[in-house]
């Protein structure tokens, strides 16, 4: 597939900077996540048209439509794409029908013309029965979905999804992630889904990029993320313990504790596994797995079913354990006790 998307997208102020490379094929849903202050916005804007870039460059479908050292610069309304923010930020005086003709409108075409494509667009997303509804008259997802067409109906070389479902509540969120990942699978061109929701961006895209302070910090499929994370932004997100230490073979020293893996590492080296992974002990177990340690308890949340227990010690760690066993454990932040995980538990790769 040939890239629609080529840009390094450099933006400069004074107390941070965004660098960013990203490419975007014909056909992919590429997720951007990152943490709060990562500069996701930064790179959405960017690309929109709505944030000039201080260097690199903006490339669609082989025509630059930004680029500062040649002092290059179109404006938003004039770039192929389509955004759908996170509030949405349709026209409140206009219907559902006259919101999404607005798009076609500014790119040209005749009311008659712009009125029919609209009209087309709220069928495909379900909303033909809501055409002279006002956006105060709509549900959430409702809203999305009118946002939605009005983003397509310009047929976009590249759709930009700023958080698109995080304005709504958590019913209408699963059914209309599910219908978005239908739409998104129809669209012939490049997407970028900008998102802090993990199981958004595992649903619909096929390809993330984590961004960490202005930078890439790790790109691939959701399967080699979750397998091997790189930072402990990535770890958190995928739901497991990381840690960076020096590899011998198959055990691997992490600051005053040597963990014994399954894998065989040698030097610089990640080691990960799950918080289900960490069995806990009111004392030292009999016949244990080699890797175990003294740790204090520093608080307890629900988690699903479970209880997620943090630990301090040698290193610190979150654990996941019924109900039924932090009643016989006798759990209480200060407390002390053992935790242990095992080796085929664990998983082991190389931190170059």
């Amino acid at each position: 597939m040939a890239d629609v998307v080529d840009a390094r997208l450099v933006v400069r102020r004074a107390a941070f900077e965004l660098d960013v490379v990203l490419r975007i094929a014909a056909g992919e849903v590429v997720g951007l996540l990152g943490p709060n202050g990562a500069g996701k916005s930064t790179a959405l804007r960017a690309l929109a048209g709505l944030q000039p870039l201080s260097d690199g460059h903006v490339t669609i479908d082989g025509t630059d439509v930004d680029r500062p050292d040649r002092r290059l610069w179109t404006p938003a309304e004039k770039r192929p794409i389509g955004v759908v923010f996170q509030d949405y930020l349709l026209f409140p005086h206009l219907t559902a029908l006259d919101n999404v003709a607005f798009g076609p409108r500014r790119h040209g075409a005749d009311r008659r013309t712009a009125r029919r494509t609209a009209a087309e667009w709220l069928t495909r997303v379900g909303l033909e029965d809501h055409v002279t509804a006002r956006p105060r008259h709509l549900s959430g997802g409702q809203a999305q979905r009118v946002a939605l067409a009005r983003a397509l109906a310009v047929r976009p070389h590249l759709l930009l999804l700023d958080e698109p479902l995080a304005a709504l509540d958590a019913r209408t969120r699963l059914d209309t992630r599910a219908e978005l990942h239908r739409h998104l699978a129809e669209h012939p061109g490049a997407t970028l889904l900008v998102t802090h929701d993990p199981l958004d961006a595992l649903v619909l895209a096929d390809r993330l990029v984590i961004i960490e302070d202005g930078r890439v910090v790790q790109e691939g499929d959701a399967a080699t993320i979750t397998a091997r994370p790189r930072t402990d932004y990535v770890a958190r997100l995928v739901g497991l313990n990381l840690y960076r230490g020096t590899a011998d073979g198959h055990t691997v020293r992490i600051d005053d504790l040597t963990l014994t893996v399954a894998d065989t590492v040698h030097g610089d080296a990640f080691v990960a596994f799950p918080p289900a992974a960490v069995a806990l002990h009111r004392s030292r177990p009999d016949g244990s797995p080699r890797n175990t340690w003294p740790a204090t308890i520093t608080g307890l949340q629900r988690h699903g079913d479970n209880l997620r227990v943090q630990l301090t010690g040698p290193i610190t760690v979150a654990a996941d354990i019924t109900p039924g066993a932090a009643t016989q454990l006798d759990l209480g932040p200060g407390h002390q006790v053992w935790a242990a995980v095992k080796a085929a538990e664990t998983r082991a790769y190389p931190a170059g």
